[in-house]
């Protein structure tokens, strides 16, 4: 199969899993089996990618033509397939994680939550394998839609309620602003392609330009930046795996791998840094990543804390691309894969606690880590990636996004960058600590059978920890990739 052709199967095989999962839905060993095995089928599909990337090769796959000179095209270069072997591979953990988290919490509709899961990584394969921005809007709404059912999965009010914060939210910023964005780039350069240094140098007036990015960067909602970010903590009703799902394999990181994309292929490195408007959204950005902190310090519900701790590491993400040099776009790429490992890492722990304790509230988990231990040994190795310290791999993408706010000329940055690690240091690690070095609330009975979560919930968090680390202790193919994208 040709690099090219694989691109194309690779949006179209999760699509087919989902039908065939709903086939297999009366008999659910067989259906959870199909799901598994296709995502092992697509991160190998995406593993070929590499050795075609490594030779220099930038591959095609056009779809359809919809206007001249718009069309629906897959493309392969290095950042999209970094974001397409985070998402390919942590959905065969997920899928295996979530086959015991649904039965032990005796979920309801199953079947339909792993065909709408299949779906959204569907949408997620096509945004980082998009040749245009007409293609990236196409998949990035098809991931919105895919994704409603699974916020809405209980059915309850407040699921409502959150589904409809949810779609709102990133409707109304992809359509009022990213599509205004996409149209204006039309316009300005005669066509949509992701281009090496960019479509739009010397189009128009750098403060006509600056007006262009900030469309891009809000119209990209699903990023988190605030005040455009109430739909994630809204969204944690859903079940645990959604979380993940929500967190680290698709959603937020389609807003940011946009935002990144859109940096480095429609403006270019060398213009963006240019722009009145990139140092205004970068201290938006370092805004949101304090005041996301702030607020997790606040939630004593373990998810909530979680969602809030995302709204603020996104931002570094965002902030790398907004650095507009060649340290930040590899620190803002690096941390897409980085914080992935480790945010799923927390909230597989999150999950597993939830179905074996019934505990949400960090202030009840006194003593846990006695009965939970690999649980919580886990959530210690999600929270050190976070923080960004040895030997987890958030370190390294921290670093890079440090050496970059130096090499643009802005302490101020680096420091908000330091702060922001202490607050999550704080708030992260009070989780074990209260589990493992504190005595049990006298109400909790916690001699009650409480243990391990079942094998699949353990086995994936296990697997997501021990990468966590391995990415620490081998950064280098990661950084390679990176490095392809701004040399």
């Amino acid at each position: 199969m040709s690099p090219a052709l694989t691109l194309g199967v690779a949006v179209v095989l999760p699509i087919v899993g989902a039908l065939i999962i709903l086939a297999l839905g009366k008999w659910p060993n067989a259906r959870d089996a199909a799901g598994i095995i296709t995502a092992g089928v697509l991160f190998a599909l995406v593993l070929r990618l590499v050795e075609p990337i490594r030779a220099g090769l930038r591959p095609e796959y056009p779809v359809l033509e919809v206007l001249p000179g718009v069309s629906l095209s897959l493309k392969l270069e290095p950042l999209g397939l970094v974001f397409a072997l985070v998402a390919s591979f942590l959905w065969i953990v997920t899928a295996l994680y979530s086959v015991g988290y649904m039965r032990g919490h005796h979920e309801k509709n199953q079947t339909r939550f792993f065909a709408f899961f299949a779906l959204a990584i569907s949408g997620a394969m096509g945004v980082a394998f998009a040749g245009n921005l007409f293609t990236l809007f196409a998949f990035y709404e098809a991931i919105t839609l895919c994704t409603f059912p699974l916020v809405t999965h209980h059915g309850t009010p407040e699921a409502k309620r959150a589904g409809r914060v949810y779609l709102g939210i990133l409707l109304s910023t992809s359509i009022g602003f990213q599509l205004l964005a996409i149209i204006w780039t039309w316009q300005l350069a005669g066509t949509l392609d992701f281009r090496d240094g960019g479509i739009l140098a010397g189009t128009a007036s750098n403060g006509v330009l600056s007006v262009l990015l900030i469309l891009f960067v809000f119209g990209a909602g699903k990023a988190a930046v605030m005040p455009f970010h109430r739909w994630l903590p809204a969204a944690m009703v859903a079940p645990t795996p959604v979380s993940a799902l929500l967190h680290a394999v698709a959603v937020v990181k389609v807003g940011v791998f946009t935002i990144l994309k859109v940096s480095v292929y429609v403006f270019g490195v060398d213009l963006l840094g240019t722009l009145a408007s990139t140092m205004w959204l970068a201290w938006v950005a370092a805004t949101t990543i304090i005041l996301g902190s702030l607020v997790a310090f606040t939630k004593d519900n373990l998810k909530a804390r979680l969602a809030y701790s995302t709204i603020s590491q996104l931002s570094y993400i965002v902030l790398g691309a907004l650095l507009a040099n060649e340290m930040g776009i590899i620190g803002g790429g690096m941390h897409i894969a980085m914080h992935a490992f480790g945010k799923i890492t927390l909230f597989f722990a999150a999950g597993a606690v939830l179905v074996c304790a019934h505990e949400k509230d960090i202030s009840r988990m006194h003593g846990l880590g006695r009965t939970m231990p690999i649980t919580f040994g886990a959530f210690f190795v999600g929270a050190l990636s976070i923080i960004g310290v040895p030997p987890a791999g958030g370190a390294w993408s921290k670093w890079f996004l440090g050496m970059g706010t130096l090499e643009a000329g802005q302490v101020g940055l680096l420091v908000v960058l330091m702060v922001s690690s202490l607050l999550s240091l704080v708030y992260l690690l009070e989780v074990p600590v209260r589990a493992f070095f504190s005595a049990p609330p006298e109400d909790a009975h916690r001699g009650d059978g409480i243990h391990e979560a079942p094998w699949p919930v353990l086995v994936a968090m296990v697997i997501t920890a021990v990468a966590t680390l391995a990415l620490f202790l081998y950064p280098g193919p990661l950084y390679e990739l990176m490095n392809m994208v701004v040399n």
